[in-house]
């Protein structure tokens, strides 16, 4: 698939300078920070150095003071709480944490307890059937992660059975809300808090770092739950921005020093590699350190899995475990259920990969919608991700489930597919999400008019550049340039993710040394250099790009847009180019 090279404007010379002055990193780092909004000195203490301090008063958020007063209310009364939480990553982590640090100072005779709908009888959100539950076994508090900002109907309906709610959610709010005790949600139009993209694990914390304070609990007490929230983040793919940076940043620390139980059985299962008891201070210690890439691709789809294939119950179980050995046992559950994901989600991929094709009008679109009713529901949210890469537009992908359609959606970058879906809710039972991620259900009768009406909608909104994949360069930068230092400097910028990306750069006039192989089924590995200089030269790695092997053979200079990162090989730690494209040059480059 062609991609479109967009290189980033440079930031303004005088800012470039100071910081440089400042901070001594050299000019192309410099830009880098002025590029991600950094103007002084202490902005970039700040942004390389996040501190817990930085992090905002929760009292700040809307409710946050009602919440509180409700849970020491419902304490102090005895009465029974059930935390309530989405199947997916986000809400099983977020009911992990909530579960845990409420049976740490309220555990009277199973007073509080959890509970996770089921994903094919219940669907997403706040389920009549959860709520029956909770009135059947005389909960009066229902605590909800991660959904329930537009179950109106449905916290009404536990309103009348005697069940009181407070919501906890991220996602945008309808033209109501709830009747929740309280609404903790920063996206809410009234509230002031000052960062608006916490993950629902994030808002979680933020209650508990509230409860935490008007008991005068200190917050190391409560610090442990950061690798929770930290693999929300990731997961859910929030911005690594402002407070989420900073929960990352430590959640991240937590998991590479001593990792809770049911994370390291995930990760051991992924295959990243512990560090034996007598080769390191502490038992549990990887032996590499682990970032949020790891989290997305190793740590995520198994923990998703679970909700995916069979009751994210057992998610939350396992993130709870504090036992090794069970935690192993759970993992080794999960892990089995990841491996039918993974055959569902390759299945379900060419079925309907093939359904585009046979389908001439499909070539026409701006859109793709699909559906069929034998798909399993738990992973049309993967498929629809695993079809951009091939159609590169926004997607739906829908299959049968309770006499509804019902399905998942994913977008392209700068495109908000939530606004397009909501510009066609009058065919809509249910709709949910974000900007580049939704779900959503509608009654049979409706898809052809849906299908419709979304391609209209989509023709209508979305910019012909927005259909061709982008790679954002943000500087050019010489072979001559990378240096140990500059590589030290350059990892503090992390943790990477959505707004604080890994930079990419472009370097141009570059030839193989002569040893580029593809690798695997489809991976090109080769060295790149400067024509006739072999001094520097580094080993690269393009995932996927075999395609490109006889531009980079061909004995012609070629062009490379690329993250930099270190390969660990027999103990030998090395710089490495992990290549996003591959561009054959227009002129010979002189050097």
């Amino acid at each position: 698939m062609d991609k479109r090279w967009v290189i980033k404007d440079e930031a303004d010379g005088a800012l470039v300078k100071m910081l440089d002055q400042e901070l001594g990193v050299g000019k192309k780092l410099a830009n880098l920070l002025a590029l991600r909004g950094i103007t002084s000195f202490n902005e970039a203490k700040a942004f390389f150095r996040p501190e817990l301090s930085q992090l905002h008063d929760p009292f700040l958020m809307k409710d946050m003071d009602i919440a509180v007063d409700r849970i020491c209310k419902a304490i102090q009364d005895n009465e029974k709480i059930l935390v309530y939480g989405d199947y997916d990553v986000d809400g099983t982590s977020a009911v992990a944490l909530v579960f845990s640090f409420f049976k740490s100072i309220y555990n009277n005779d199973g007073n509080i307890d959890y509970y996770i709908p089921d994903r094919y009888n219940e669907g997403y959100g706040i389920s009549y059937a959860g709520i029956d539950y909770a009135a059947a076994n005389d909960f009066k508090l229902i605590i909800a992660l991660d959904c329930g900002i537009k179950a109106e109907g449905q916290i009404k309906y536990a309103k009348e059975k005697g069940v009181d709610f407070i919501v906890c959610d991220h996602h945008r709010p309808g033209d109501c809300l709830p009747v929740a005790v309280a609404v903790l949600d920063p996206k809410r139009h009234d509230c002031e808090y000052p960062y608006k993209e916490l993950s629902g694990c994030g808002i979680g914390f933020k209650l508990v770092q509230a409860y935490a304070k008007k008991f005068d609990i200190p917050f190391n007490d409560i610090k442990k739950y950061l690798d929770l929230v930290v693999v929300s983040i990731a997961s859910d793919i929030v911005p690594i921005t402002g407070e989420n940076r900073i929960l990352a940043f430590y959640g991240l620390q937590i998991i590479n020093s001593n990792p809770r139980a049911g994370l390291e059985a995930v990760l051991t299962f992924s295959g990243v590699k512990r560090l034996a008891p007598a080769l390191c201070t502490k038992e549990r210690i990887f032996a590499r350190s682990l970032n949020i890439n790891d989290l997305v691709f190793l740590v995520g789809p198994r923990i998703n899995a679970a909700g995916r294939i069979e009751t994210g119950k057992k998610s939350v179980e396992l993130l709870i475990c504090d036992d090794l050995v069970a935690a192993m046992e759970i993992g080794e559950y999960i892990n089995v259920n990841n491996t039918e994901r993974k055959t569902l989600d390759t299945s379900i991929t060419q079925a309907a990969l093939d359904m585009i094709l046979a389908d001439k009008e499909q070539s026409k679109r701006k859109s793709t919608v699909v559906f069929s009713q034998d798909w399993h529901k738990g992973v049309v949210g993967i498929v629809a991700s695993r079809l951009i890469e091939t159609y590169y537009r926004p997607t739906i992908v829908l299959t049968e489930s309770n006499g509804l359609i019902t399905g998942s959606a994913r977008s392209v970058k700068d495109y908000d597919i939530y606004d397009a879906i909501d510009a066609c809710s009058d065919l809509l039972e249910h709709f949910g999400g974000h900007k580049y991620a939704a779900g959503l259900s509608m009654k049979p009768e409706n898809l052809d008019a849906f299908t419709q009406k979304f391609e209209k909608i989509v023709s209508e909104t979305i910019e012909e550049n927005m259909l061709i994949p982008e790679v954002e360069i943000d500087a050019k930068l010489e072979l001559t340039e990378i240096s140990p230092k500059f590589y030290r400097v350059l990892k503090q910028f992390a943790p990477f993710g959505p707004g604080n990306m890994a930079p990419v750069f472009l370097t141009t006039g570059l030839v193989d040394k002569g040893y580029a192989r593809i690798v695997g089924l489809n991976h090109l590995r080769f060295c790149v250099m400067y024509p006739g200089i072999y001094k520097p030269e580094y080993a690269a790695i393009a995932f996927g790009q075999s395609d490109s092997l006889q531009t980079v053979i061909n004995g012609k200079p070629f062009s490379i847009c690329y993250h930099i990162d270190e390969n660990e090989w027999n103990g030998v730690v090395s710089l490495q180019l992990m290549v996003k494209d591959i561009k054959p040059d227009p002129i010979r480059q002189s050097h």
